[in-house]
């Protein structure tokens, strides 16, 4: 028995001396998968497939994302395609959105450095210039997070909003600042231009519903067209506000970030946690930023309609019950998988040369 205690120690102290390859797995780590589009939605209401569903779910279904990957450092699983579509779910908000989009980015299973970023994803348009049920591709995204406030009930009666600017004292204090902290994104405009381009014709869901619903609105043209896809910008915002007075601030805010180029036409929660995301991750030389779009469509608007007020209009959707919850899933899908189409058949061009 001594003898063996002293073989098994002697075997030990061996093995501990030996260089650490002579003990490492032969089997060489497998090539990381290479991803041609990365699609990014924020909220399921329930499972994956065959229920009712949220942002991922007809994307899981129609793209065929059938393989699902772990992804624990995320907010849920992944799912990839034979064609190299990877599907994200982030969770709703801004901090959820950030994390999950660097837990996939930093994930060594996955080749990142050639593929498209999809965003896609429901939100609360302006009426003065979008209908329910249409599609908007960003050109800037804003975040309307990092501010300063006063409360409503003490703000001068000289200011229009209770926001202000970081480093500023006033609301929409000039000059900007030039160095910013992620208050305002700006897409490739080549890539948005294409990407519009290629969608602009494509027919939306319509319904008695959707006609009627946007009916109240009237006194703005845009609000009472059927359904159809535009450009212009979204304000992401982990608060979910409503009213018209918040309608006039977020589009001074785009205004004011933008130097005045910008139109604010959707809001959402997310992209700006997605979009910081991708900032540093394309400095660590993981993704390529000029390859990110973002596409929100209008599932209800973000005001209340004339002859109402904000609070009953707030009310009306605070269980998800949107005016045009179903036709906005299917638009964002419908536009945005034409786009994710385009890449995935001119694979060999769009891998080298970003569409413009």
């Amino acid at each position: 028995m001594r003898t063996f205690f002293r073989r098994c120690i002697s075997t030990i102290a061996f093995s501990v001396l030996l260089p650490a390859p002579l003990f490492a797995q032969s089997k060489a780590p497998d090539k990381p998968i290479q991803i041609k589009v990365v699609v990014v939605t924020m909220f399921e209401r329930g499972e994956d497939t065959g229920d009712v569903p949220g942002e991922y779910q007809l994307w899981v279904e129609r793209e065929h994302l059938d393989q699902i990957l772990p992804l624990p450092a995320g907010y849920h699983h992944v799912r990839l395609n034979k064609d190299g579509v990877l599907g994200i779910l982030t969770g709703v908000g801004t901090a959820k959105a950030a994390a999950s989009v660097m837990a996939v980015g930093l994930d060594p299973r996955f080749d990142l450095s050639k593929a498209y970023w999809l965003v896609a994803g429901i939100g609360g348009g302006d009426p003065a210039d979008v209908s329910l049920g249409s599609a908007v591709w960003a050109d800037h995204v804003l975040d309307g997070d990092l501010a300063y406030e006063i409360d409503a009930r003490q703000i001068p009666e000289n200011w229009p909003t209770g926001y202000v600017p970081l480093r500023k004292a006033t609301p929409y204090e000039q000059p900007v600042r030039p160095e910013l902290e992620g208050e305002v994104y700006t897409l490739n405009p080549e890539l948005v231009s294409w990407a519009f381009q290629l969608t602009k014709q494509v027919t939306l869901p319509d319904s008695d519903s959707l006609r009627s619903s946007r009916a109240r609105f009237t006194g703005f043209p845009n609000a009472l067209k059927p359904p159809f896809v535009t450009r212009g910008d979204t304000l992401s915002s982990s608060t979910f506000w409503h009213g018209s007075k918040f309608n006039e601030w977020a589009n001074a805010w785009t205004r004011y970030y933008t130097g005045g180029k910008g139109n604010y036409m959707i809001a959402a929660m997310e992209d700006s946690g997605t979009m910081q995301a991708l900032t540093f991750l394309s400095q660590a030389g993981l993704v390529d930023l000029q390859r990110v779009l973002v596409l929100r469509t209008v599932s209800n608007y973000d005001r209340e309609s004339p002859g109402s007020n904000p609070a009953d209009s707030l009310k009306s959707m605070v269980s998800g019950n949107y005016s045009a919850y179903f036709p906005a899933l299917e638009a964002a899908q419908i536009v945005g998988d034409k786009v994710v189409r385009d890449i995935i058949d001119h694979w060999p061009e769009r891998k080298s040369i970003v569409p413009h």
